[in-house]
């Protein structure tokens, strides 16, 4: 046999096995980065760390949420003075980085004034800026305002419909704004995916080094059973707000010290 020839049959012999083993590459994008992938959820650990099954994230979860209600009895959502789902509405976009407590004082005389979608829409330019200055970002706040309140006056009689999709559609009403609607004024379960629920979701390790709300969203969503997704939400909150702080965490007096890789 010729060096050439045989030089084919084993290139011939060769290249099927190095089909399937491009099979297992990872998926690759143009920028030769691995693409990306869902989001890091219970269950996965890095190299060297044991691996914990959803089962039991979703049986750690449900100890955690035990014992935040037990912690937090009342815990709830925490904008007040609001009577109507668009009073809610308008009281979360305000609260958009900034405080609770800080709405709430800006609330009442707000909701006194505007009674309607049609009221708020028909606000003058820069005196419900100045209303809500203390707010933060007043002159976006307002503009969202002012649209959402022009939205529903002109197509759904100046109320706020109760369909999440239809919600996450409506100006200055993205997905966390939708969830805490749905949640507390329409009775069905909602993930409201804020701050301290982002900062919690990462430190208890249900997922790792994440910080897109919408993928941890729909990470927690495979953890938390539905009909408990508000409950664990004003938990988040609560314990965020009240223990586990961003910058001095109190593991000490933590309730779920003991089911928390990251206590200290």
């Amino acid at each position: 046999m010729s060096a050439k020839s045989a030089t084919a049959r084993t290139r011939r012999a060769v290249l099927p096995s190095l089909g399937k083993k491009r099979e297992i590459l990872p998926n690759l994008g143009k920028n030769g980065k691995r693409a990306a992938k869902s989001p890091v959820r219970a269950g996965t650990a890095a190299a060297g760390e044991k691996t914990a099954s959803p089962a039991a994230e979703r049986r750690r979860a449900a100890k955690i949420l035990a014992a935040l209600q037990k912690e937090y009895p009342d815990a709830g959502c925490e904008l007040r003075h609001w009577k109507t789902p668009l009073e809610l509405a308008i009281a979360t976009i305000l609260s958009a980085q900034c405080t609770d407590k800080r709405v709430n004082l800006v609330t009442p005389a707000l909701f006194a004034k505007y009674r309607s979608a049609a009221d708020w829409a028909a606000s003058p330019d820069g005196v419900l800026e100045d209303e809500i200055r203390s707010t933060g970002f007043f002159r976006n706040k307002a503009r969202n305002i002012r649209a959402l309140a022009a939205r529903l006056a002109a197509d759904y009689g100046g109320e706020l419909p109760g369909d999440f999709d239809v919600l996450v559609g409506l100006p200055g009403i993205g997905r966390k704004t939708a969830n805490l609607l749905v949640a507390t004024v329409f009775g069905q379960p909602g993930l409201v995916v804020d701050t301290h629920f982002i900062r919690l979701t990462n430190r208890l390790g249900f997922v790792r080094d994440l910080d897109d709300p919408v993928r941890i969203e729909f990470a927690m969503r495979e953890i938390v059973p539905r009909e408990r997704w508000t409950d664990w939400s004003h938990c988040m909150v609560f314990h965020g707000r009240r223990c586990c702080s961003a910058r001095a965490p109190e593991c000490g007096r933590c309730p779920v010290r003991s089911l928390c890789p990251s206590a200290k």
